[in-house]
């Protein structure tokens, strides 16, 4: 095969205005929810950096920060010692509410629970970090307060005036809270030097959702010696039980981009265990809060007027005189009124019901623009609806059975989600507008030879129902059910599966999730070359088998869909198909001084074949690569692949007497790949970004 050398080079430079506010690039979210190893593979061309979620280093002794260092010279005081990082910590309770300004010299602060001697555990493992920092905690009966002093040397602080949620190419400081404290799920809370927020749930084994948006208060305040940031958390934002001295799991993250990414963290954390939640602190003390039932009531009330060309001159004048040309005029029809009303009533501080009558969405951000044309699969849109956003973690599966992007246009729309004890529950119940309604154009609407055809499905709606349930077992278990269904006209659609997730030990996860699927709708026959309209019934799986070590990672996971599958809540790339995916990494001891940081080396292998034993494609990737200082990353790898695609896949499948999908005498195509790459990246400081990236295939 003849080699094409490829090159590529990219240089970007960023130079900060006087408000040092620099142009960010939106974070790329993840699509389909399925879970993926704690570290992603870096593929060819792109970067090799951290992520910025916090990973897992090993314990080690505390570091003592500078006390006089923590200590504002104005404290009229000696402020309380350091939390305890072994024992639960006694939150403070404030008896006025501090000024959310940033500010930190309020008496309310001196007297709150003080929380240091942070450890880096990126790039090192859990040592001294670069500077201080200091985090303090109180509440009252309303609100949970939080404030973050972050010493940093002049002029290294990265901030700037950022979007929500787009914070992550800044400094920033994080607090992960597990309400229920069961290892399972968190909120996590991101504020970049300004006080600008990043905000959603962190789910272990799916890693962070940043969907969610909470309501609450922040501001930050650059220094002469770094920055600070002040948070007030209503309680109504969060859930939680509520009760005398229950305890929250609590971490505590500082993330310093300009010395090599660096993560600071509250907690140790130990490299060689799996997931997060399991190694976080503790706090407890909120007691007499503030549990008044939220209602929360959104009208909306839309006009809309509509009109029509229609002919000024009668079609008999035309006909006798065909030189004549009418000019048309504009006819205006009558105003219509759409109400609509959206409702959140908080049941218990755990159990919410939310309730929607025709709701307006309007105001929510429009989609990110992808190209949809000659797509093979569909493609994945996220949801951002606040409606549907409303805990949706907890319909979340491998399989993703549960995309209520599928709803598209409600009516109306009633969904239950909570907790009680060791039981997680959702219920969402739904009438949509849009199969009858918005799936069918003007034309088919109005010009009788088509409306015949679609006259049955006019103007009538899809039913939609969903049920989840989930049992925590034991501290790192749990097991669930679902089950949805899908109603329209001549379309059904059930489905009902269980799932699980066990940690075997304190290194070891398991995941699985197995799915059966009921249909009565038309189904395109290959064999045939059209649609029968006839039941089947299909099933799906999907799993996952990890073990973390200190120095190698190993992942084993994969899904499977037969041909009749269909899930028309959920989101379905593909049916007929089974996917296999491996990864293997070996990652060196971390030396944060050392001109080289670490090592890495790692290979991600897939492959897919179809339920009648043919193979579909497969791909493997190895890679090795330096991580220096200055946030500079030298690497390069091999890449290969196969693909193998059958006509049936597209359309008709060819006999004696029928040509099939695809010209030619081959009923399947195929196509092999090669390319061997290295890059460079670098990112020394926030003025500049350079990638260089060679590949030959």
């Amino acid at each position: 095969m003849k080699k094409l050398p490829t090159l590529c080079l990219l240089i970007c430079l960023c130079w900060p205005c006087a408000t040092d506010a620099v142009a960010q690039t939106p974070v790329t979210q993840e699509a389909p929810p399925a879970a993926s190893a704690p570290t992603q593979v870096v593929p060819a061309g792109k970067t090799a950096a951290q992520p910025e979620a916090a990973s897992t280093p090993s314990p080690a002794s505390p570091a003592t920060e500078p006390q006089a260092a923590l200590n504002e010279t104005n404290n009229e005081s000696a402020a309380p010692p350091f939390a305890s990082k072994e024992t639960l910590v006694r939150i403070t309770r404030f008896e006025t509410a501090p000024t959310i300004d940033g500010q930190l010299g309020e008496r309310e602060w001196q007297t709150a629970a003080r929380f240091g001697n942070f450890l880096q555990t990126q790039p090192g493992d859990n040592v001294a970090p670069s500077n201080p920092t200091e985090v303090m905690m109180g509440y009252d009966a309303k609100h949970f307060y939080v404030a973050f002093r972050a010493w940093e040397e002049p002029g290294k602080v990265r901030a700037t005036v950022a979007r929500r949620d787009n914070i992550f190419d800044d400094d920033t400081v994080r607090v992960v809270l597990d309400t229920f404290n069961d290892e399972r799920q968190a909120y996590i809370l991101v504020f970049n030097p300004h006080g600008i927020q990043a905000d959603g749930v962190l789910t272990e084994g799916r890693g962070e959702d940043y969907s969610v948006d909470l309501v609450m208060d922040s501001k930050g305040v650059l220094t002469t010696d770094g920055y600070t940031v002040e948070v007030a958390i209503p309680f109504k934002s969060l859930r939680y039980e509520a009760g005398k001295d229950r305890p929250w799991g609590v971490h505590l993250f500082r993330r310093v981009k300009h010395n090599n990414n660096e993560l600071i963290s509250w907690m140790p954390i130990a490299r060689e265990r799996s997931g997060l939640l399991n190694q976080a602190g503790h706090i407890t003390g909120m007691e007499n809060i503030s549990t008044t039932r939220q209602l929360e009531l959104i009208p909306s009330l839309t006009l809309s007027q509509s009109g029509t060309r229609v002919r000024s001159i009668p079609v008999a004048d035309i006909t006798r005189d065909p030189t004549l040309q009418d000019p048309g005029r504009f006819v205006n029809g009558g105003i219509d009124l759409d109400p609509g009303l959206t409702a959140k009533f908080g049941l218990t501080p755990t159990t919410t019901l939310d309730f929607a009558l025709n709701p307006d969405f309007a105001q929510v951000e429009a989609d990110s623009t992808v190209v949809t044309a000659n797509q093979r699969f569909p493609i994945f849109f996220p949801e951002k609806r606040p409606f549907f956003l409303e805990r949706i973690d907890i319909f979340q599966t491998r399989l993703n059975v549960v995309n209520t992007r599928a709803i598209v246009d409600p009516d109306i729309a009633v969904k239950l989600t909570g907790r009680r004890g060791a039981n997680t529950f959702g219920l969402l119940a739904a009438s949509d507008n849009f199969p009858g309604f918005g799936a069918f154009t003007e034309d088919q609407r109005t010009d009788p030879t088509l409306r015949r055809g679609v006259e049955r499905f006019l103007d009538k709606n899809s039913y939609i129902g969903i049920l989840r349930l989930r049992r925590d077992v034991g501290r790192q278990h749990n097991l669930g059910l679902i089950a949805t269904t899908y109603n329209f006209i001549e379309r059904h659609n059930h489905t009902a599966g269980f799932d699980g997730r066990f940690r075997l030990d304190q290194r070891t996860v398991v995941e699985f999730q197995a799915l059966g699927t009921t249909s009565r709708r038309n189904f395109f026959d290959p064999n045939l070359g059209r649609s029968l309209y006839r039941t089947g019934n299909g099933f799906g799986y999907s799993y996952l088998a990890e073990r973390t070590g200190r120095n190698l990672y190993l992942s084993l996971n994969g899904v499977g869909r037969t041909r009749d599958y269909r899930a028309d809540v959920g989101f379905t790339p593909r049916t007929n198909t089974n996917q296999h995916r491996s990864f293997v990494r070996y990652e060196t001891e971390r030396q944060p001084k050392n001109s080289i940081i670490f090592k890495r080396l790692f290979n991600e292998s897939v492959m897919s074949f179809d339920w009648q034993g043919r193979l579909q494609n497969w791909e493997s990737n190895t890679q090795g690569m330096l991580a220096l200082q200055r946030q500079t990353f030298i690497g390069g790898g091999f890449e290969g692949g196969y693909e193998r695609v059958f006509e049936e896949e597209f359309g008709a499948k060819r006999n004696a007497t029928r040509r099939g999908a695809f010209f030619g005498e081959d009923s399947e195509r195929s196509a092999g790949s090669r390319e061997l790459y290295g890059f460079i990246e670098t990112s020394p400081n926030k003025q500049f970004f350079g990638l260089f990236v060679i590949g030959s295939t």
